[in-house]
């Protein structure tokens, strides 16, 4: 028979975050630090709204762009909070989570041969989509001595005359790196330079804890030359309603739109109501989470202090990235270890790119409970390694 496979399909990885979730489910009083998930429930009030818009039968479709009275409460949002003007009608649509918005701004905007410069460690998503999406992938390394930042020089060592689009994935998943105004700044002026266009994907830009969040769109001369992804379900603990957005210019956006129009047609829309009440009503319920957070960060950098474990300090996301080199095994070796021996999952940093080798992603989007449990357990490992040593 034919193969029926596509080659493109087959020769991309599956994610390597999977694995050790498949394991842990099935392993008994095992407790895992490796899901990138808020372990708050959904406000209650965003949650009502949603029932309700069951109860008044609003199952029909949306337009292809989504609510209108969700998109302007975006434009409001984003006003409101990062100083970004969008015009709700033709420069925000709605879509299913931030990672749809991923995979179709890289399709409107990739040909054969453009590159893609990708800093990593990052998001599991971005290589992939970019090779789906006909792309070149190029990584940029990202090092613990710049706080797992991009610095300009590296960007600009990087670029090439075949380079087209920038991933900008800060706050960052798996690293917790921010990046600050004055970084920004410095970056914006490699991609203006060569004209570059970048797509911000600031999915966890409420969760900061250094500075308040800044848009690398809100800058001189990067608007028009930005895609900015966001959504609903790290701020606003709403996972599973599988809701996000993509801001940008129109000429960018209607193209995205088209291939949404055909892949999708429109979001849910019972989450589309209920994330009309999020932007409404819910600051205050993110900034209950975020402070909850920033506790449960400072407990794992205090513990990773007691029990020598190196790590740079995270200031956004819900995740660590210590270091365990010391021990001379790979990530992967690790992780697998310390869940066989201690019934502790946490994620290799190579699922996160090749770069990530020598850590591994903590998530604090767990009880206080559930880190001082896994914290003790990894701290007994940690120490009967190093007795062999």
């Amino acid at each position: 028979m034919r193969n029926p496979l596509s080659k493109t399909i087959v020769e991309i990885e599956p994610s390597g975050i999977r694995k050790f979730f498949d394991i842990v489910s099935e392993m008994e009083d095992a407790v895992s630090l490796g899901v990138g998930e808020p372990d708050f429930d959904t406000p209650w009030h965003i949650r009502d709204e949603g029932i309700y818009s069951l109860e008044k039968g609003r199952t029909f479709y949306t337009s292809n762009s989504g609510l209108k009275e969700l998109r302007m409460e975006i434009a409001r949002y984003l006003k409101r909070h990062y100083d970004l003007d969008y015009d709700y009608n033709d420069e925000i649509f709605v879509t299913v989570g931030g990672s749809e918005a991923i995979d179709l701004a890289m399709r409107a905007m990739l040909d054969p041969g453009d590159e893609v410069l990708i800093p990593q460690p990052s998001y599991v998503s971005y290589l992939p989509c970019a090779v789906l999406a006909n792309g070149t992938p190029v990584t940029i390394e990202l090092k613990a001595e710049n706080e797992f930042r991009l610095t300009a020089e590296q960007l600009e060592a990087a670029v090439t005359p075949k380079t087209k689009l920038l991933i900008l994935p800060f706050p960052n998943n798996p690293t917790g790196a921010i990046m600050e105004k004055s970084n920004l700044e410095a970056v914006a002026e490699v991609i203006r330079r060569h004209d570059l266009y970048v797509l911000s994907d600031e999915i966890y830009s409420e969760l900061t804890y250094l500075e308040h969040h800044v848009s690398i769109a809100s800058l001189p001369g990067m608007w028009e030359r930005t895609i900015v992804i966001n959504g609903f379900s790290k701020s606003h603990a709403m996972t599973g309603w599988r809701l996000g957005y993509a801001c940008g210019p129109k000429k960018i956006i209607e193209q995205m739109l088209k291939i949404h129009q055909f892949a999708i047609m429109c979001a849910p829309t019972t989450s589309q109501y209920a994330a009309v009440e999020a932007l409404r009503n819910g600051d205050g319920d993110v900034k209950q989470m975020r402070e909850e957070y920033n506790g449960r960060r400072r407990y794992l950098l205090h513990r990773f202090k007691e029990m020598g474990l190196e790590c740079f300090e995270p200031f956004g996301a819900f995740y660590a990235f210590p270091c365990i080199k010391e021990f001379g095994m790979t990530s992967d070796e690790f992780a697998t270890r310390l869940l066989n021996a201690k019934k502790v999952a946490v994620v290799p940093g190579t699922a996160f790119g090749a770069s990530g080798e020598g850590y591994i992603r903590i998530s604090y989007a767990y009880s206080i409970e559930s880190l001082k449990l896994a914290l003790g357990r990894i701290e007994e490992f940690i120490n009967e390694l190093r007795k062999k040593e």
